[in-house]
């Protein structure tokens, strides 16, 4: 299997990266230190820093906003298909200070279906989850749901 780094280059990041003067496996690391682990940026320049790679938080977060909708893709094409039968649920999590309603699904065996966060928890919310996920992984037998109004009448309508 040809490491992920090596597909990337030669596809879309090759025209997102084009004017970047770093090499891709700093941008790739920095990037990915930022998305998976609750760093800021100014703790990512100053672990780089650490490296010997100077580099400013700015900087990373330029790549961040670059990299991370291609790296997206990337992975939703290599993700394993998720199974007919799906349970879903909303739940409302506090982001930067704000609460939002967090849409989600898995499948039987956990697996991720797809997600949401939005800042309304209504009818256009539920379907336009509803749309993307079926979209995605086309229409499911059976969905398992609370006794939402709006998730109800998302799948129903």
């Amino acid at each position: 299997m040809v490491p992920l780094h090596v597909q990337l280059t030669n596809s879309t990041l090759r025209r997102v990266i084009k004017r970047l003067h770093f090499p891709l496996e700093i941008m790739l690391v920095c990037v990915r230190w930022y998305a998976a682990y609750p760093l800021s940026l100014r703790n990512l320049e100053e672990m780089m820093a650490e490296r010997g790679v100077l580099v400013d938080h700015a900087t990373v977060h330029r790549w961040a906003l670059k990299i991370l909708p291609v790296l997206a893709a990337v992975f939703r094409q290599r993700k394993l298909p998720v199974g007919k039968s799906w349970r879903v649920d909303e739940t409302y999590v506090l982001v930067g200070g704000h609460w939002k309603y967090l849409y989600r699904a898995v499948d039987k065996l956990g697996r991720t279906v797809d997600f949401l966060l939005t800042a309304h928890r209504d009818v256009a919310a539920a379907r336009r989850f509803f749309e993307r996920a079926i979209d995605l992984h086309d229409v499911p037998e059976k969905i398992t749901i609370d006794k939402s109004g709006a998730n109800t009448a998302a799948v129903l309508g």
